[in-house]
């Protein structure tokens, strides 16, 4: 077994909303392990984004614990929660979220930007994974020369190339049609047994499935439901 990348402990969450509360989580608990792949499913409004959210440090938690990677973020400021994001966390999003501007390989290499990298080998690492993805030709390409399925693979790379840890993807294949939805969640699956990351992939279609090692179903705040895929591939 391998050892929990994140770890949250009884996490909830309220939003204010007129004149009461709104309860989006309650009491959740789960443990990600590196070198798997899990869906978190639900429908609209089950919390799910709220708790991705979370466990990538970009909403603190009303109530609760959460470890990344060992490290602790209760009492972090917003500048040490930064640190951990960079460091730890790649985010892949239902709307890809490229620069139009950029090409391919400046859109991956603005991740490295950000942690400080500014290397000549960032141009090499950005080539690395771009053609993991299927992409080395498309470097000088710009985000408007790409189909939506090309353009979420750029998106998939920009999450990896900084060996983050954690990969969390909202909603990732909602945009895509059948073919390239299944194509990104092989890209991801095959991250997670590659690189012995932990990938999280929130999403309410549950067609996913197959991808996954590990299903956590999500309802009003409340995880409900959670199984292991024996026929996941690999």
């Amino acid at each position: 077994m391998n050892d929990p990348i994140i770890e949250a402990h009884d996490v909830s969450k309220t939003f204010a909303s007129g004149a009461g509360l709104v309860h989006a989580l309650k009491g959740v608990s789960l443990s990600l392990e590196g070198g798997s792949l899990t869906l978190l499913i639900g429908p609209s409004g089950s919390g799910k984004t709220t708790l991705l959210s979370i466990l990538g440090c970009m909403l603190a938690p009303t109530g609760g614990t959460l470890r990344i990677c060992g490290n602790s973020t209760i009492g972090a400021r917003p500048d040490q929660l930064a640190n951990i994001r960079r460091q730890h966390i790649g985010f892949v999003f239902q709307s890809y979220h490229l620069f139009s501007t950029l090409t391919v390989a400046e859109n991956v290499m603005l991740a490295l930007d950000v942690r400080g990298e500014h290397s000549p080998e960032t141009i090499a690492k950005a080539e690395e994974v771009l053609a993991a993805v299927g992409l080395r030709a498309k470097m000088a390409s710009f985000p408007r020369q790409l189909s939506g399925g090309e353009q979420q693979r750029v998106a998939i790379a920009r999450a990896v190339v900084t060996n983050a840890s954690a990969i969390l993807a909202d909603e990732p294949t909602a945009a895509l049609d059948a073919v390239n939805g299944q194509a990104t969640m092989s890209i991801l699956s095959a991250i997670a047994k590659d690189r012995g990351r932990t990938v999280l992939v929130v999403t309410h279609d549950s067609r996913l499935s197959s991808f996954a090692d590990r299903i956590i179903h999500i309802e009003d705040g409340c995880t409900t439901q959670e199984e292991n895929n024996v026929s996941s591939p690999g």
